[in-house]
């Protein structure tokens, strides 16, 4: 009995623990709006999904842990930007993702953008935070990074 009380917590802290993962925006009019109102910077995640093994990595190793889910939930706005090679998206979306990309001059992934952005007269005017991409050592030292960039603001 005892082994089945202890299987039962393990399975529900498990479960707990996945419901925490933090929900990502792929719209960045709505990000900035949840940006604005919060008073939280954005983090822009350039990402090939299904392809980039170093962006799985990333995510495997600290975008879905605890800490990070925690860490961001108190700290920025997080948005997917969105690459993949198999994985049809809507063209609307491919054309946004396109145009953050060429913005910020991503040319290898995963690269990881600290900005606010206020929207003025239907254009959209970003201040640079700063940058990181893939961090070896699982959440911990990336979270580290990212405060460090997170100072500057």
């Amino acid at each position: 009995m005892k082994k089945l009380m202890m299987l039962l917590v393990l399975v529900l802290a498990a479960c707990t623990m996945e419901a925490q993962e933090p929900v990502w925006n792929t719209n960045l009019e709505q990000a900035i709006d949840i940006s604005n109102k919060t008073n939280k910077p954005m983090l822009l995640f350039f990402t090939g999904s299904d392809w980039c093994i170093w962006c799985k990595r990333l995510q495997g190793e600290v975008f879905k842990k605890p800490e990070f889910a925690a860490w961001a939930k108190n700290n920025v706005v997080l948005v997917e930007v969105d690459f993949p090679k198999n994985t049809p998206i809507a063209s609307e979306l491919k054309d946004q993702n396109g145009k953050l990309q060429q913005f910020f001059g991503v040319q290898g992934y995963p690269t990881v953008w600290f900005v606010t952005a206020k929207k003025v007269n239907g254009q959209i005017s970003f201040e640079k935070i700063g940058n990181t991409g893939y961090v070896a050592g699982g959440p911990t030292p990336w979270i580290a990074g990212a405060d460090g960039i997170l100072k500057k603001k």
